[in-house]
This record gives structure tokens, C-alpha cells and sequence, in this order.
């Protein structure tokens, strides 16, 4: 891989400054906000409200620096990512069905050693599924974030680090970046800090591994990052016990398999 150079160096930084500084800008306030500290007022309403934009942060970082960097053919060059199906199909697979098999298989387990789990809503009502997909897709993080920290920052951390210290540092910046959402409507969000950052390392890692085997698709990390959120509201082992253990196991598990099996520098398999 090529040396990072400066100006990269310099726009991998600026990176995370915008993407932490726009969202920071609504949600810190929204922390004060839900406490009754900012008073009343259209911009707290605003702030409280479905349309609060702090999510987007990575989406305008990434496609501002882009912009500014490389004009409108660097926007069109990002934007083509997201639409990118020029790998083997094989990997649709791991994409679709790999974070549904570990919330999935955690929770049965929960299940099997006799612990009561939440009831099962969308065995009942199936087509909840398809509506689930598409609603966190579009409005729970997949398409805010992952132009920004697959699109943008992950090929500029490669271009320095192999593809493991790349996927590490991506999910600690990625899980330092919720922060002040972990003290939204609790005052000790710092409790699942450690936990959300060892999960965001472990996905990131998992992520970077589709990521490089599809040819940098932005669609593939979307769907990746995506059948996460949704995996874990159809199969809440999270909120068990002994789910909560054996999601742990299981997502440890697959990196250690995935970076055992395809090397830390490319998670890739070298061609004999």
C-alpha cells in the first residue's frame, strides 16, 4: 500500500474534525435539551424533533472534503460506490446473512439454557421485516455514516496501516463519534461506552473485510453496517444474559476466523 502523504494526512484529519463537529453541534445540545436545560424554544424544538440532522456528520464530511479536494468528479467517483456490484457474488452472503447468524445464534442460545427472551414480534407479521430494512437504511445510520467511514476514512487509514490497525482505529474514532448520543435520555451513558467500542472494533474489522474483498463498495458496507442495526432489533440478544455472552463469543469468533483465514494486512487471500 502507498504511503499516506501529507495532504491526505491533513484531509484524514479535517475528516474527523467536520464529522465529529456537525454532529456534536446537535446532538451535545440535544443532551442538554432532554434534561430541560435549554428551556423553550423553536431551535430546542427543532434540536428534540425527527429531523435533527447530527447523524449526517460523516456523510458531510466526507462528501465537503471530497468536494473541495476533488471537485465534482471526486463527488460523482463516491457517489459510484454506492452502486458498485462488480465483485464476485459469493459475497453477498456474509453481507446479508453474517450479523443476523451471530444476534440470531446468541439469542437461541440464550434460549436453549433456558433464560425468557423478548417476544418475537415479526414472526407474526413477516413483512415488518422488509419495512425495518429500509427504515434503518435510510434513517438509522447506514446511509449517514458509511460514505463517510468506509467511503472516506477507511481507504486513507489504509493507505499508512494494514487492514486490521485501519479497521481498529476506524471503530474507536466510530464509537468515540456516539458519544454524547450514549447521554441522551441517561445521565451514565459512559457505561456502555467500553462495551459499544469493543463492538465497533469487531464490526469495524468485519466491515473492512467485505469492504476490501467487493472493491471498496460503499453499497456493500451500507447493507453490512445495516443488516447490524436490523439483526439486533429482529434477534435482541442484547437484551439477555447469556445472549449478550454468546454475542460476544460469536462476533469475536468470526474476526478471529476472518483475520486467521484471510491475514491482517489485506484481509484478503493472496492469489497462488
Amino acid at each position: 500500500m502507498s504511503k499516506l502523504n501529507k495532504p491526505d494526512t491533513r484531509n484524514l484529519i479535517l475528516y474527523f474534525i467536520i464529522a465529529y463537529g456537525f454532529t456534536w453541534l446537535f446532538w451535545v445540545p440535544e443532551v442538554f435539551a432532554m434534561r430541560g436545560r435549554l428551556g423553550s424554544s423553536i431551535l430546542v424544538d427543532f434540536i428534540l424533533g425527527p429531523h435533527n440532522p447530527a447523524a449526517w456528520g460523516p456523510f458531510v464530511s466526507a462528501f465537503l472534503l471530497t468536494f473541495f479536494n476533488a471537485g465534482v468528479d471526486g463527488v460523482k467517483d463516491l457517489l459510484k460506490k454506492a452502486i458498485h456490484v462488480g465483485f464476485h457474488q459469493v459475497w453477498w452472503i456474509p453481507t446479508f446473512l453474517l450479523f443476523p447468524l451471530i444476534c440470531g445464534g446468541a439469542l437461541f442460545m440464550a434460549k436453549v439454557l433456558g433464560e425468557t427472551i423478548p417476544e418475537l414480534y415479526w414472526l407474526t407479521t413477516p413483512s415488518i421485516i422488509v419495512v425495518t430494512f429500509f427504515q434503518i437504511l435510510l434513517t438509522g445510520g447506514p446511509l449517514q455514516e458509511e460514505f463517510g467511514w468506509r467511503g472516506y476514512a477507511l481507504p486513507r487509514l489504509q493507505a499508512r496501516f494494514n487492514a486490521v490497525i485501519s479497521s481498529v482505529i476506524l471503530g474507536v474514532f466510530w464509537s468515540l463519534w456516539h458519544l454524547p448520543y450514549f447521554f441522551i435520555g441517561t445521565e451514565s451513558g459512559y457505561q456502555y461506552l467500553w462495551g459499544h467500542m469493543l463492538s465497533s472494533i469487531l464490526i469495524s474489522v468485519i466491515i473492512t473485510w467485505l469492504w476490501n474483498n467487493t472493491g471498496g463498495s460503499v453499497l456493500v458496507a451500507l447493507i453490512s453496517h445495516n443488516m447490524f442495526n436490523v439483526s439486533n432489533i429482529l434477534f435482541p440478544a442484547l437484551e439477555t444474559q447469556m445472549g449478550s455472552l454468546f454475542y460476544l463469543i460469536f462476533l469475536i469468533s468470526s474476526v478471529i476466523a476472518i483475520v486467521a483465514i484471510w491475514k491482517p494486512k489485506n484481509l484478503v487471500r493472496e492469489k497462488s
